[in-house]
């Protein structure tokens, strides 16, 4: 099994499969739009437009388990990332991330990597590499500007 094998909810409640992106290096994170780290939003962008055409794909997870960070609808939460911020990267449906809720790719995420625990905080980020899987977790603090070395290194 490997990150390709899942499908995941958009933000207007269609499904969209992983294995669309194999092929593509993924940096998967979760986002929320009321946390002091919601300025990642714009790093997370810069790597987008920076690496995409050379096979990065971010994917942005909205969840409001961390001090209820992320309150808004789907809706809201698209609005909030295109008005603020110029997201042009998937921001897909919430999710949660830990517990019994958790959505099934989380679940996979945090087993697959070592050490093996629960998503701390948002912003948390997944490197996956072109075969889906999980190369390396980033804590909420590592900046997208931090990780683009590791990210140009994968697509070389």
């Amino acid at each position: 099994m490997t990150v390709h094998d899942f499908v995941v909810t958009t933000a207007d409640g269609g499904k969209q499969q992983l294995s669309d992106y194999a092929g593509r290096v993924l940096l998967i994170v979760n986002v929320a739009s009321r946390c002091g780290m919601t300025p990642q939003y714009a790093g997370l962008e810069a790597l987008h437009r920076e690496f995409g055409d050379r096979g990065l794909q971010v994917l942005g997870f909205p969840c409001n388990q961390f001090g209820a960070q992320e309150p808004g609808t789907d809706a809201e939460i698209q609005e909030f990332c295109s008005v603020n911020y110029d997201v042009t990267f998937p921001v897909l449906a919430k999710v949660d991330v830990n517990g019994p809720d958790a959505a099934p790719l989380y679940e996979y995420l945090r087993g697959h990597v070592d050490p093996a625990e629960d998503v701390r905080w948002n912003f948390t980020k997944f490197l996956v590499d072109r075969d889906g899987t999980v190369i390396r977790r980033y804590e909420p603090k590592v900046t997208p500007e931090e990780i683009g070395k590791d990210v140009a290194e994968m697509l070389s």
